[in-house]
């Protein structure tokens, strides 16, 4: 074929292909594409997936609307600690669903998300068998944190006055006041030791319901019978522990307006109130009551201890027959204190956690006394000399008396 063929006639530039028109397959495969892309590039912390999600109401309370808007109204409402089923995610409130089939929009502030509340679940898993040191009630509505600290996550709320156990103790830094002016010590006295950093003091705690989280200790108040915490004498009772009881029908003691005829008896723990402080206790008192003046006095005191919660309450023989029946049994307390030979223990720099020894043979020494009648006698195997102890304030040495006669 000659190239003065009318094939020839038209230039290859001006032979028009028609354009394939793109299937619905295409349409799908772009579309399944451009969702892999947002999926990749983030999403909010509550983006609904396949499988159902929930999040959980940190406020005390809060109130479901029907939209997320100035003008809305009221659906329903939800309380701390509820589980409620997310349907739809928006920017700052999600649409959710209440175990009762309520649907309505709550803020995105008011709940905590699946991974928080399993936070909170391990920290109650993990402390189920912890010993209870301590009894305390809220002093405040006061919320549970996951660790020690005010900007940590939070979940459960606990009312005023309710009654928590006490479990551990932690102390942290405490940050600063904003708008704070911080004093240059070194130029007012170049020659003083820097003074240390203020700390803060943490509770790990045991709501009535089995909640369990860390609050502030400015924020609980230690349950102290009012019958002994007139005899504090500026101290603060970390705890009080009934040894045993008498009986005295004119003790004077009202309660709801009749008098007590069985009378408590307490072991006292004691220390100056200070946040920070490397151990849980300095002084250890027991109360007994004066049955002819009917009156509480004081059967043991040690002071300027370094001890470590929690005392241990029971009751024991005599094993070395000092009591006329050796059958008898006594209440009988014990607690820890810091071996002479161990450093001060310091905080955990991550959970703030004091722990004294870390399990190190010989660190604590348990110390055990039982009430016999009106007198605290220590329980020591014969002829075992008593461990030096560490001291808050350094004790004078005592001086070896001479026995011998001039």
């Amino acid at each position: 074929m000659s190239p003065d063929s009318p094939l020839f006639a038209v230039s290859p530039r001006q032979i028009s292909v028609p354009r394939r028109q793109p299937s619905p397959a295409h349409w799908l495969l772009a579309g399944m594409a451009l969702c892999g892309l947002v999926a990749a590039s983030g999403c909010s912390r509550f983006h609904p997936h396949s499988e159902t999600q929930y999040v959980y109401v940190i406020a005390k309370q809060s109130v479901l609307r029907d939209r997320f808007a100035a003008v809305s109204n009221r659906v329903g409402e939800v309380t701390n600690g509820e589980k409620l089923e997310v349907v739809e995610q928006g920017r700052r409130a999600i649409k959710v669903k209440t175990p009762d089939g309520v649907i309505g929009w709550i803020e995105e502030k008011a709940v905590a998300n699946q991974a928080i509340a399993d936070q909170f679940d391990n920290l109650r898993k993990q402390h189920a068998k912890d010993p209870v040191v301590a009894s305390a009630v809220a002093s405040d509505d006061v919320y549970l944190h996951v660790s020690p600290g005010r900007e940590t996550d939070r979940f459960y709320r606990l009312a005023e006055n309710d009654p928590v156990s006490l479990l551990m103790r932690a102390t942290i830094l405490k940050p600063p006041t904003p708008g704070a002016v911080v004093a240059d010590t070194q130029k007012l006295d170049a020659s003083a030791a820097p003074a240390p950093p203020p700390m803060e003091d943490w509770w790990l705690v045991r709501g009535a319901h089995g909640q369990t989280g860390w609050v502030y200790s400015h924020l609980i108040t230690v349950s102290v019978p009012a019958t002994i915490e007139r005899y504090a004498e500026g101290q603060h009772i970390v705890g009080g522990y009934i040894l045993t009881t008498v009986d005295d029908p004119d003790s004077g003691i009202l309660d709801n307006g009749q008098t007590i005829t069985t009378v408590p008896e307490y072991v006292a723990v004691l220390n100056s109130g200070k946040s920070g402080l490397p151990y849980d206790f300095d002084q250890i008192r027991v109360f007994i009551w004066n049955i002819k003046k009917h009156r509480y006095e004081t059967s043991f005191r040690e002071r300027n201890i370094m001890g470590y919660l929690p005392v241990k309450l029971f009751k024991s023989k005599d094993p070395y027959g000092k009591t006329p029946d050796a059958q008898q049994l006594f209440p009988t307390f014990s607690y820890t204190v810091l071996s002479a030979d161990e450093p001060v223990p310091v905080p955990d720099p991550k959970t703030g956690e004091i722990r004294p020894g870390e399990g190190k043979p010989g660190a604590l020494i348990t110390k055990t006394y039982r009430l016999e009648g009106n007198l605290c006698r220590r329980l020591l195997p014969p002829n075992t000399p008593t461990p030096d102890e560490a001291h808050p304030v350094p004790e004078p040495k005592k001086e070896k008396q001479n026995k011998r006669k001039h």
